[in-house]
C-alpha cells in the first residue's frame, strides 16, 4: 500500500477535495478502512480557506470567543476567525476579537489549559476544531475538558466527520462518511479486514501516515 495510491474527492469548492487512500489501517482508537490525508489543508494557506470557507457560514449567527484546534488546525482556525469576524459578513462575530487556542495533551489522553489559557476558555463560547471525527472520543475529551475550565462547547467543525453529532452537538464537516464509500471505524477485534486476514498497511494519527 503506498500513500502515492491516494485520490481525490471534491466537493463544489473551487480548492476544497479530500485525499483519501483505501486499505487497512490502524489508529489508537481503532482500525479503520480509509486514510484520510488533510496534511494539505491544515498547511497550505489556499486549501486552509477553501475549508474556512465551507464551515465558517456555519456559525454566523454563533457567538464565538474562542477556537480550540486539535490537531494542528491553527492555520484553518486563524482563516476561519477572520471570516467570522470580518465586518463584510453578516455575523454575530463581525468585529469582534476570536481567540485561538490549542490545548496541551498529557497522559491518558487528557487535555489541560495552563494559567495563561484559562481565561481563553473560562466563560467563554467556544468553536472545537479539528481534522476528523471517527468515533467522537479524541472530541468528547476536548469538550469535557472545556466544561472543566468553565467554558461552553457551541460548536464542532472538521474537515471530516463521520459521526453527525457529539456530545449533544453538532458535528459541522466539509466531508461526511457519504463521500467515502464503507468506511468504518471499529475496534481492532471488529475490523473486517483483520477477520479475512489483512496486514495492517499502515498506522495513522493527527501526524500523519506511517507505514506498516
Amino acid at each position: 500500500m503506498a500513500i502515492e495510491n491516494s485520490y481525490k474527492i471534491r466537493t463544489k469548492g473551487k480548492n476544497l477535495f479530500l485525499r483519501v487512500v483505501k486499505g487497512h489501517f490502524m489508529k489508537s482508537n481503532g482500525h479503520m478502512n480509509y486514510y484520510i490525508d488533510v496534511t494539505k489543508q491544515k498547511s497550505k494557506l489556499s486549501e486552509a480557506l477553501a475549508v474556512a470557507d465551507e464551515l465558517a457560514p456555519h456559525y454566523n449567527n454563533m457567538v464565538i470567543n474562542t477556537i480550540l484546534c486539535l490537531d494542528e488546525m491553527q492555520v484553518v482556525a486563524t482563516c476561519m476567525a477572520q471570516k467570522l469576524t470580518n465586518s463584510g459578513f453578516m455575523n454575530v462575530n463581525s468585529n469582534q476579537a476570536i481567540y485561538i487556542l490549542t490545548p496541551e495533551k498529557i497522559s491518558a489522553g487528557r487535555f489541560i489549559f495552563r494559567e495563561e489559557s484559562i481565561p481563553l476558555i473560562s466563560d467563554k463560547n467556544v468553536l472545537i476544531l479539528t481534522s476528523s471525527v471517527a468515533t467522537g472520543r479524541t472530541t468528547s475529551v476536548a469538550m469535557d475538558a472545556i466544561k472543566y475550565y468553565g467554558g461552553k462547547v457551541v460548536g464542532l467543525a472538521s474537515i471530516y466527520s463521520a459521526i453527525n453529532e457529539c456530545g449533544g452537538v453538532q458535528v459541522c464537516s466539509a466531508f461526511d462518511a457519504n463521500d467515502l464509500d464503507g468506511y468504518y471505524c471499529v475496534p481492532p477485534h471488529e475490523c473486517p479486514l483483520c477477520k479475512a486476514g489483512h496486514n495492517v498497511d499502515g498506522v495513522v494519527n493527527s501526524y500523519g501516515f506511517s507505514r506498516g
